[in-house]
């Protein structure tokens, strides 16, 4: 789920960008499979709850009474299970990149580029649009983590965009992509599955897979090789 890194201090306070997203929030909730077996069942329900807490009113604005409130619990509660409210958006974000990534990468590679490029960015798609909230948390969140904490998440950003890039070198060197920069163009097919978690609702027009497949489409037209017909 990588777009152009930002650290503390680059473009509008995380809480503003909340704001203005929180019309948009769609009936998602978080399944508990999600957080992982070895995660508890009080902590799964904390995690869910800082998700929608978190891109509603953003980090900074959410309190651990907030978070805690949902569950039924008291404020303190949260700190036998997390050691911070950091530590609550890091588990968040490395939980989130790390789904979308095996999403990735799960997709099949049966020797065709073009159509291993459309595989790819229908699963990086869909998969952003079925678990929009949590990836809305990640991509408007990131700043609140600490440096350490930040410096993990962005290296499983950059595993995501070396699988892409990966597919588009393969194709401009197969001569089946026109691309001028792929750099660019990678940038640009990536941003364009993370920008619907801004809007995307699950109760809307269009499936997470029918995105995923008008999507593929688009960025094979930006690779100059659309689907036949």
């Amino acid at each position: 789920m990588p777009a152009k890194e930002r650290r503390r201090g680059g473009g509008r306070h995380p809480a503003a960008a909340a704001m203005e997203l929180t019309t948009n929030l769609g009936p998602e909730t978080v399944p508990d499979e999600f957080w992982g077996e070895d995660t508890s069942a009080v902590a799964r329900a904390l995690l869910s709850s800082a998700v929608q807490c978190f891109a509603r009113k953003g980090f900074h604005a959410t309190t651990t009474r907030d978070i805690t409130a949902v569950v039924g619990l008291s404020p303190g509660s949260l700190y036998v299970h997390f050691s911070s409210k950091e530590a609550v958006l890091f588990h968040i974000a490395r939980t989130g990149h790390e789904r979308a990534l095996a999403a990735l990468t799960a997709q099949h590679d049966d020797g065709d580029t073009r159509r291993h490029l459309r595989r790819l960015v229908a699963g990086h798609v869909s998969w952003h649009a079925r678990h929009h909230t949590v990836a809305r948390v990640c991509q408007y969140e990131l700043a609140a983590l600490e440096p350490a904490h930040f410096g993990e998440v962005l290296e499983l950003r950059q595993q995501f965009s070396a699988v892409v890039q990966t597919a588009v070198e393969r194709g401009a060197r197969e001569g089946v992509f026109d691309v001028p920069d792929i750099d660019r163009t990678v940038r640009a097919i990536l941003s364009l599955g993370i920008d619907l978690v801004r809007w995307y609702r699950l109760d809307g027009a269009d499936s997470p897979e029918a995105l995923g497949e008008s999507y593929a489409e688009l960025a094979a037209r930006m690779l100059g090789a659309p689907s036949p017909g």
